[in-house]
């Protein structure tokens, strides 16, 4: 199920989550996001950051990650901790997928452990999507693909087949069991990429295509002009 959210800003976009994350915290006591990084998502922090929220029962998780040294500067873990983990949501707690072992798959079972320990299911994933369709870290043409459509572990190390760095991700059924998916989409080549999406073809061609097809997670589509 997939809803449509036409001529969305990062205040809107960020309105969304606090008011998802606020909802969370007084229901639960917690709540938990995992956050995409890139460019895309840093006016999205910039507005969440300052939300009045109690931030320190809140927990930061990552969509994927490369396997680069945290002050990379192609670390999603840089990039939240210097975007969105300050001012009020310095308080919040910040989970990384980067560990100490030498590569991906090395490092994937301290970073499933890691994640198995959280207090799921996440309350919200602020994912992305590639103008090639994919999402999280699960490109088309990956060798690991099917195995992160299919399996039932919550990461997957990942060889993209032409972005830089192994990674490590979310896999298909880790996002599917969150709460609720924002999913935000800017520019002329994204719009179009979904829009291909939205039409006949293998998931293994267009992998956002597994979100939007199911129809047990809320997935909330907000297009900026």
């Amino acid at each position: 199920m997939t809803t449509e959210h036409s001529h969305a800003t990062p205040a809107s976009i960020a309105d969304a989550i606090g008011q998802a994350l606020a909802t969370a915290i007084a229901e639960r006591g917690t709540a938990l996001i995992a956050v995409s990084g890139g460019r895309s998502p840093i006016p999205i922090f910039h507005a969440l950051r300052s939300r009045p929220l109690d931030w320190s029962r809140v927990t930061v998780a990552l969509v994927d990650e490369r396997w680069v040294a945290p002050d990379h500067p192609d670390s999603n873990e840089r990039l939240v901790r210097s975007e969105l983990l300050v001012d009020r949501a310095a308080a919040a707690a910040f989970v990384p997928m980067k560990n100490a072992a030498a590569d991906a798959r090395g490092g994937q079972p301290g970073c499933e452990a890691a994640y198995r320990a959280l207090p799921r299911p996440l309350d919200i994933i602020l994912l992305g999507m590639g103008e090639d369709g994919h999402t999280a870290s699960l490109f088309p043409d990956a060798p690991e693909l099917r195995a992160g459509l299919e399996t039932d572990a919550l990461t997957i190390a990942v060889t993209p087949p032409a972005a830089p760095h192994q990674r490590l991700s979310l896999t298909l059924s880790a996002i599917l069991a969150s709460r609720r998916i924002i999913l935000p989409i800017s520019g002329a080549a994204k719009r179009a990429t979904y829009q291909a999406a939205l039409s006949p073809g293998p998931v293994e061609a267009m992998p956002i295509r597994a979100v939007l097809r199911q129809g047990g997670t809320p997935v909330e589509l907000w297009i900026s002009d």
